[in-house]
């Protein structure tokens, strides 16, 4: 049998590869955007969402392992999934319609739906709550640079 960290693992990856659906030329659009001063750490992003996807993972797995198999734990199993497609639709959907706009919306999505999670799953464990504490931090600061950036290109709402 498969256990559920293999199988929360596999649908993490398989869902977050989605935020390759993007164009060559849609990056070129990005990479002119005005971005703030203040952004300095830009090159860490890649390993703070990976971070972010691990701890959700987990978290994930320690909420199925709980109950697994019970509607509680299939309906927060939908939470986590559609947290992790509004997260990574992020990158795609404001890329290709060169949005901030979208890209401010989807990020607040997330911030509202990540707060949610771990509100939900804090009296079924603290360990999977704690996990998703990186989501809930890292969250609003890509959210609020994306509309900071917005006030910088008001040509790309």
């Amino acid at each position: 049998m498969i256990n559920s960290m293999m199988i929360i693992g596999g649908v993490t990856l398989f869902v977050a590869l989605g935020s390759l659906l993007f164009r060559p030329r849609d990056t070129q659009w990005v990479k002119n955007l005005t971005r703030p001063s203040w952004l300095v750490f830009e090159p860490l992003i890649p390993f703070i969402w990976t971070i972010v996807f691990a701890g959700g993972a987990l978290s994930a797995t320690i909420i199925w392992e709980q109950d697994p198999g019970s509607l509680k734990t299939c309906l927060l199993m939908a939470l986590y999934l559609l947290l992790e497609i509004v997260t990574v639709a992020y990158i795609p959907t404001t890329l290709r319609l060169r949005s901030l706009t979208v890209g401010t919306v989807l990020g607040g999505s997330g911030v509202i739906l990540g707060v949610l999670l771990a509100l939900v799953v804090l009296p079924i464990s603290g360990l999977a709550a704690l996990l998703l504490l990186p989501y809930v931090l890292w969250s609003p600061v890509g959210t609020y640079t994306t509309w900071e950036m917005i006030q910088l290109n008001p040509e790309s709402i």
